[in-house]
C-alpha cells in the first residue's frame, strides 16, 4: 500500500484530499503546525528534515498548507512580505528539496499555489507573488528530480466552504467546493504527469 503524507491534512482542502486518497487505497498520514499525526514547522528546514526522518518510508507528499500576508501595497512592509515567502513559498520548496532524498522511486510531490497568480485582487500582491513562484518552481524543478519522482501543483480559487469568510477579498469570484479541488490533487498523486499546474477556478 502506497504511503502519502498530507501536510495541512486537518485543513479544509487537506481533509478532502486525505479522504479521497484513502478511498483509492492509500495509507494517509498527516502533519501540521498544530494538528496532525506529526507536528512540525514548515518554515524551519530542520523541522522538515526531522519530519521525514520520523515518518520513514514514504511514496507521496501533498502540501495543502502555507500562509500569505494580505495588505494594500502602500502598507506592505518587507517583513510582512517575508512571512509569505518563508511560509507558503520556501516552506513548500524546502519540503521538496529535503524530501526528494526520502521519497521512494516514482513517488510524487504536489504543492499548492492559488488563483491570485492569474487573477489579482486588492491587497493580494504578496500572495500573487508567492503563488506564481511556486508554479514556476514546479515547471523547472520537475525536470531534475531523481528516480522518476514527479512534481506538480494545484492552483485553486476561493473555496465554497470559506467563501463567506473571504467575501470582502474575492468579490465576483465563483467559489469551488473543496471536494472538486481534492480531485486535482488525486490526479497529481495517482497520474503520470509532472511539471504541471492543475487550475481549479470554477
Amino acid at each position: 500500500m502506497a504511503k502519502v503524507l498530507v501536510i495541512g491534512g486537518q485543513g479544509t482542502i487537506g481533509q478532502a484530499v486525505a479522504a479521497k486518497l484513502k478511498e483509492h487505497g492509500l495509507h494517509v498520514v498527516t502533519a501540521g503546525r498544530t494538528h496532525g499525526d506529526y507536528l512540525f514547522d514548515m518554515t524551519d528546514p530542520a523541522s522538515i528534515a526531522t519530519l521525514f526522518a520520523q515518518i520513514g518510508e514514504l511514496d507521496h507528499v501533498v502540501v495543502t498548507a502555507g500562509e500569505t500576508h494580505y495588505a494594500a501595497l502602500p502598507e506592505l512592509k518587507p517583513e510582512d512580505n517575508l512571512k509569505s515567502v518563508n511560509s507558503k513559498l520556501l516552506g513548500q520548496i524546502n519540503t521538496v528539496l529535503i524530501g526528494q532524498h526520502r521519497l521512494n522511486a516514482t513517488g510524487s510531490f504536489t504543492l499548492v499555489s492559488g488563483v491570485l497568480k492569474d487573477r489579482p485582487i486588492a491587497r493580494g500582491a504578496s500572495s500573487s507573488m508567492v503563488n506564481g513562484a511556486i508554479d514556476a518552481f514546479v515547471r523547472a524543478a520537475a525536470y531534475e528530480l531523481p528516480r522518476g519522482i514527479r512534481l506538480n501543483s494545484v492552483s485553486p480559487t476561493v473555496l465554497t466552504e470559506s467563501a463567506e469568510k473571504y467575501a470582502d477579498y474575492f468579490k465576483g469570484f465563483d467559489p469551488v467546493p473543496a471536494d472538486k479541488v481534492a480531485n486535482a490533487f488525486v490526479r497529481s498523486v495517482l497520474g503520470i504527469e509532472t511539471g504541471q499546474t492543475y487550475t481549479v477556478y470554477g
